[in-house]
């Protein structure tokens, strides 16, 4: 057998391996969500299905946990914000790389400062500034945190996969008359589908799974997104499992949708961030 197969049998079987235990933890989420609170403590093992199948955790999750209204909410933030996110960051880009502006590579580092900022330091300026100005418990105020949080990374991929692109693209263009802005809109963005569906993918994972800042700017459990309204699954005394797996399993829906409309794209995408 030649030293090549060996090899690819090799990988594909550690590849294998990694994705079955990837899957552990999906399969224990699976099984408990079908499960009551007595199947749970009645010492049934993480694999075993019970007789009976709980499938009204699922029901009761969306009605009487909320989630459907959690979704909602989520869903609202990360439609106004991402593509907001996406504009910023490839303009930001697009003028670092190709618009010859000076000290252009410090100017970048600077943006990537705000990836280096924990997010602690800013909860109680954000708080107390929102708050002067009315605007927890808002919509506008999650919109706006998750923007500045978020354009560092996406920046990050759209210089990476910009500066890849030939120069040779924009001198054909101003030619033919193309401004700065018709070059953007109508030759780089157009060969940016990598970049921007990498940038869509994690800034969408980002903004639906945040939870620290969202738990300290809203309060009000009727403007609560997934990750803060799971919390209200956990009783004082006790929880019950099988309704909160079934929260989580629901919850995950939107963000693997999401990939796998713009996953063609994500790898190189990537790549092209990580070469730049």
């Amino acid at each position: 057998m030649k030293q090549k197969t060996v090899n690819q049998i090799a990988l594909y079987t550690g590849l294998t391996l990694l994705a079955l235990i990837w899957l552990i933890p999906v399969i224990t989420v699976m099984f408990t969500s079908v499960k009551s609170s007595a199947d749970f403590f009645s010492g049934m093992g993480l694999f075993e299905l019970p007789e009976e199948l709980q499938w009204r955790n699922y029901r009761n999750a969306w009605v009487e946990g909320r989630l459907g209204l959690y979704l909602k909410n989520g869903l609202i933030v990360c439609f106004i914000k991402v593509p907001l996110s996406v504009l910023f960051a490839s303009l930001l880009a697009f003028a670092l790389t190709r618009l010859g502006i000076k000290h252009s590579r410090s100017l970048f580092i600077f943006v990537l400062v705000g990836m280096m900022l924990p997010q602690q330091i800013a909860l109680i300026p954000l708080n107390l500034v929102y708050s002067r100005l009315h605007l927890t418990n808002t919509y506008l105020c999650l919109i706006l945190t998750y923007i500045g949080f978020g354009i560092p990374l996406a920046t990050m991929v759209f210089r990476g996969f910009f500066a890849g692109l030939p120069k040779e693209l924009d001198e054909a263009a101003r030619i033919d008359g193309c401004g700065n802005l018709r070059l953007y809109a109508t030759i780089i963005m157009p060969l940016s589908k990598p970049a921007i569906a990498s940038a869509v993918i994690m800034d969408f994972l980002y903004t639906w799974n945040e939870f620290m800042l969202q738990s300290v700017l809203i309060t009000n459990d009727s403007m609560k997104t997934v990750p803060n309204g799971l919390l209200s699954f956990f009783g004082e005394f006790t929880v019950d499992y099988g309704l909160l797996n079934a929260g989580v399993l629901i919850s995950i829906l939107p963000v693997f949708l999401i990939y796998l409309m713009f996953q063609k794209y994500f790898v190189s995408g990537i790549a092209g961030a990580v070469k730049g």
